[in-house]
């Protein structure tokens, strides 16, 4: 198994805004087998961070989910009104060990 996050750093005025398209953009990956676990937002650490947590049974269904999500139409009208909200950001993936 596999978690992946996908953690962004968010505009400090638009953080309210990039929340409610994240849900968007859950329903969307939902829907083509992308789901996001978790999104989780900072109480301490770099203010204005934004985490996207998903887990897969391996790196190669993530890979297969990812592209179904970055091929969908739906998905590529969304997520540049999302782009426009991110300072910045990174993606980890760690396997995991122990439950």
């Amino acid at each position: 198994m596999i978690v992946v996050r996908d953690v962004f750093q968010v505009e400090p005025e638009q953080m309210k805004l990039a929340k409610e398209l994240v849900k968007q953009e859950r329903e969307i990956g939902k829907r083509l087998g992308h789901h996001v676990t978790r999104v989780l937002t900072d109480l301490t650490g770099e203010y204005y961070t934004l985490i996207m947590e998903s887990e897969y049974t391996s790196l190669a269904d993530y890979e297969v989910a990812l592209k179904k999500v970055l091929a969908d139409p739906e998905f590529q009208r969304s997520y540049p009104q999302f782009r426009k909200l991110i300072r910045g950001g990174r993606r980890e993936i760690f396997t995991v060990v122990a439950e």
